[in-house]
């Protein structure tokens, strides 16, 4: 067999079938046929003998990472305000650095370090936001297209509460929307476009509801903010007096779920009918843990989440978020839980690793179809890691090296629907 997409990995196979269901298979076979998990074995069946087998011996192979939320073009001032909150973070470093990117050589700069880097990191999937300006956000999936990873990438809306290098009048928010649409339509592989209202406070009413008609006409996904920070959600309060609530007010406007499949990030301070409303919905929430701590906006209770069989993903959410390593989020997302069980609600107890794990391989995976794990039939996404770099005495079992790695990580290779990305500049 000479397809270059089918071929047999070995090693030590570990992959989440649920949260709590975590698989380590030691020194076995994944075979990938046409870009997609056949399955994973402890000897190579008889009709797959022919296939090319790349040994990696002792080292770990997990499913690709899916960063279910992040802003490229914030890429450029990661590390910077972090001492302040989302609003006057949004205003003083982000707003200013955003309106950049109208100059196509500048996005140009930006946006190669941002795809060289996430191509070079554990990421073989992400949602992605981009900015108002139609051109720079299709350099951004021209750059992105060239990574060979699988992502979605969205043209950012806003309509009002915007400096005026970022307000659009929705006229021009429209047409600059379907005008993407059409010129990104069939022209990637990988990359594929999500709707992107930032937020309910950027965007008017009639803005919001053409967006919904878009997602419905042109039956994409849709990816937000919900619930980040407590100025933002009296905000949206004043600004939305006739919805109980953030998550209702976009229900209000059909923008939350059910026939659009919709991510919202954060989701920090959610009541419990909120809860309910996203369980209804099918809405993904992009737990982001490192801009949350970043920006003081609070600990979302992850537990609860999971609790009520919520769909939930990891994000970086650059640059609120100071790190492109999904294995990084895990780990802050882990010690946040732990932070909120012991300061704040000893009922809700801390996410475990295998948890964490599955929240930024399947969890978020999901969203993507049937993504982030190696169960047969899902799209062969896969890092190798190598752990002998990390010296220990004692012998450990293979998913203590996870746990290991995911603190430790090192990355020797990378698979994106079976083909092998470069790790190298």
């Amino acid at each position: 067999m000479k397809d270059e997409n089918s071929f047999i990995l070995k090693g030590n196979i570990i992959y989440s079938e649920s949260p709590t269901k975590l698989i380590c298979i030691p020194q076995s076979y994944l075979i990938c046929m046409e870009g997609k998990v056949e399955g994973v074995y402890q000897e190579i069946p008889s009709e797959f003998e022919n296939l090319l087998l790349k040994d990696h011996q002792d080292a770990l192979i997990i499913p690709g990472l899916v960063d279910l939320h992040t802003h490229a073009p914030q890429y450029a001032n990661r590390g910077l305000g972090m001492d302040q909150e989302l609003l006057h973070w949004l205003e003083q470093n982000t707003f200013p650095e955003e309106e950049k990117y109208a100059d196509l050589d500048y996005a140009k700069k930006a946006y190669s370090i941002f795809a060289a880097d996430l191509r070079k990191s554990a990421t073989t999937r992400a949602s992605i936001f981009g900015t108002i300006h139609k051109q720079s956000t299709l350099l951004l999936m021209d750059l992105l297209e060239t990574t060979g990873l699988g992502c979605m990438v969205g043209k950012v809306n806003m309509d009002r509460n915007s400096p005026a290098g970022l307000c659009e009048n929705r006229q021009q928010s429209m047409e600059d929307t379907l005008s993407w649409l059409m010129e990104s339509k069939s022209k990637y592989r990988r990359i594929t476009p999500v709707i992107t209202p930032r937020f309910l406070p950027s965007c008017t009413d009639e803005l919001l509801k053409d967006l919904s008609r878009i997602c419905r006409s042109y039956q994409l996904p849709l990816q937000s903010h919900l619930s980040e920070n407590l100025d933002e959600i009296d905000w949206v309060k004043e600004l939305f007096p006739k919805a109980i609530g953030y998550a209702d007010a976009y229900s209000q406007l059909d923008l939350f779920g059910n026939e659009i499949p919709t991510i919202m990030a954060h989701c920090v301070h959610l009541t419990n009918e909120e809860m309910d409303l996203i369980y209804e919905n099918r809405v993904f929430i992009a737990h982001c843990p490192t801009s949350n701590t970043n920006l003081s906006s609070g600990i979302a209770p992850v537990r609860a989440f999971m609790d009520k069989e919520l769909l939930v993903g990891l994000g970086t959410d650059i640059a609120a978020g100071n790190t492109l390593s999904i294995f990084q989020v895990m780990v802050a997302a882990i010690q946040a839980s732990k932070l909120r069980w012991r300061l704040k609600d000893q009922d809700l107890k801390p996410l475990t690793i295998k948890e964490a794990f599955y929240l930024g391989t399947k969890g978020g995976g999901s969203f993507f179809g049937k993504v982030g794990s190696f169960e047969k039939g899902y799209e062969f996404d896969a890092i190798v890691l190598e752990d002998n770099s990390i010296k220990y005495p004692q012998s450990l079992s293979l998913e203590e090296r996870l746990e290991r790695v995911i603190y430790l990580s090192h990355i020797k290779d990378k698979y994106v629907n079976g083909n092998c990305i470069s790790l190298l500049d």
